[in-house]
């Protein structure tokens, strides 16, 4: 048998996006989802943000987030189930940074690097995106020993088109003491 987890935990950062249907609800129920899964928590995650599109600009604006989770997962695994939950909840691939009911992408996890076909990891293109920039700076700790945090701020002070997201909502997750135990 496979082995679906390592023994301990690892802190994973994932972006949240949606532009189709009720988009909040829909980011709401991709991260309840995760969270259901047994070796997944989902710890915090940002506000919620209103974007503009990037790439294929004819289509309707984002909502964008990030999220914090701890999982025990290998991050293959870990993308498995952001795909997983991406398919529960009605992502077609038509086109390229075109519509989408959701899109979960692993950008960084704790120690971790990959670099083969199926998973990058830190994500390449985190750097260059202000919606998922400005949604990780919410969560990544200040004292996050990786230099993520760092990172990310050092990124934000460089990067064009702020001006297109707009803090649209405050997600209000659970706190990991609130997560009920079924």
């Amino acid at each position: 048998m496979i082995a679906h987890s390592t023994s301990e935990s690892s802190e994973a950062y994932i972006a949240l996006g949606a532009n189709l249907g009720n988009r909040e609800q829909t980011l709401l129920e991709a991260l309840t989802l995760l969270n259901e899964h047994p070796h997944i928590s989902v710890l915090r995650c940002s506000a919620l943000y209103e974007t503009e599109p990037v790439g294929y600009v004819d289509q309707p604006a984002f909502l964008n987030m990030a999220a914090m989770v701890s999982t025990n997962l290998t991050p293959e695994l870990l993308l498995a189930e952001l795909l997983s939950v991406e398919n529960q909840l009605g992502r077609v691939r038509d086109i390229r940074w075109g519509p989408r009911t959701v899109d979960l992408d692993l950008l960084w996890m704790h120690g971790e690097t990959r670099d083969t076909e199926l998973l990058q990891l830190p994500h390449p293109r985190m750097g260059e995106r202000a919606f998922v920039l400005v949604p990780l700076s919410d969560i990544v700790p200040q004292n996050e020993a990786s230099g993520l945090h760092t990172f990310v701020h050092a990124s934000l002070s460089v990067l064009d088109g702020k001006d297109g997201i707009q803090r649209w909502k405050t997600c209000n997750w659970p706190t990991e003491s609130g997560r009920s135990g079924s």
